[in-house]
């Protein structure tokens, strides 16, 4: 690994070499999971005890697995931290390729297609194919991830709760039936690798990247934008979930309104 450039980012956080580990870790320990010795034993065991938890608790941790709603979640770092902004977006990339790649060449069957129906909670979509690894999973960890790594390491210590919150939305795919434990532990281990993947850029960018006419930030912004549509006009995923599109299409909008406005003043102060 190329050592990093001496930015004031990248002195702020560095990653130790045993982070590198925690993929490998989270990977082999899974083993038995995704090599289907447990299944489907474990995942019946593990959605059935998440039933008595209303439905839309485990579709809104599974809407934190979606980009757009992802987007919209993140969208007041435009303003209040643009670093952490840029820095998930940086692991992003690394996301898409990994969930693209293992759903391109693992035709693996979801739980609905092994396990009778009658004796598992199915919320939403009734899914049969293209199961591993779990996208959402995947996605949720690599946005914790970049985050977290980008922390300052004394931040870190108080913001763990980013990467249980990136597990409770692995939990939840177990919960709604579209995805089995073996899924979740692959998504889980390739989402942490694309944070740190992701914070090998990010910690390469220089710092003026980070101001608020950034070309980085205003794609950032577009994505944004992007996202208020299809919280709009689509169902993310779950029906369940369209009370919590509409607050987050609100937080998306007032976030898009307070970086054009910051993005404006430093315009007038160039001047």
């Amino acid at each position: 690994m190329l050592p990093a450039p001496t930015t004031p980012h990248a002195l702020a956080s560095p990653v130790s070499a045993r982070s590198w580990w925690w993929p490998l870790v989270i990977f082999v320990l899974g083993a038995p999971l995704w090599l289907q010795v447990w299944e489907p034993g474990m995942f019946l065991v593990i959605n059935q005890w998440c039933a008595p938890v209303a439905a839309e608790f485990w579709t809104g941790l599974s809407l934190l697995g979606n980009g757009w709603g992802l987007l919209a979640v993140t969208a007041p770092l435009l303003v209040l931290a643009p670093r952490l902004m840029v820095a998930w977006l940086c692991a992003a990339p690394f996301a898409v390729l990994f969930a693209r790649t293992g759903k391109f060449f693992i035709e693996s069957p979801r739980p609905a297609a092994v396990v009778d129906n009658a004796q598992m909670r199915v919320v939403g979509e009734l899914l049969h194919n293209v199961s591993m690894p779990s996208g959402h999973t995947l996605t949720a960890f690599a946005v914790a991830s970049g985050i977290y790594f980008a922390l300052t390491v004394a931040q870190r210590r108080r913001h763990w709760w980013l990467l249980v919150l990136a597990a409770g939305t692995g939990l939840s795919r177990i919960a709604v039936g579209a995805h089995w434990p073996g899924d979740v532990a692959v998504g889980a281990s390739l989402g942490l690798l694309s944070g740190l993947l992701g914070h090998q850029v990010w910690i390469r960018l220089p710092e003026k990247q980070f101001a608020p006419s950034a070309w980085g930030l205003r794609i950032a912004a577009v994505l944004v934008a992007l996202s208020v549509y299809h919280l709009l006009t689509e169902e993310l995923d779950f029906a369940e979930n369209h009370p919590a599109q509409m607050v987050l299409a609100v937080v998306a909008v007032l976030s898009l309104l307070a970086y054009l406005w910051r993005l404006l003043q430093t315009r007038f102060l160039k001047k």
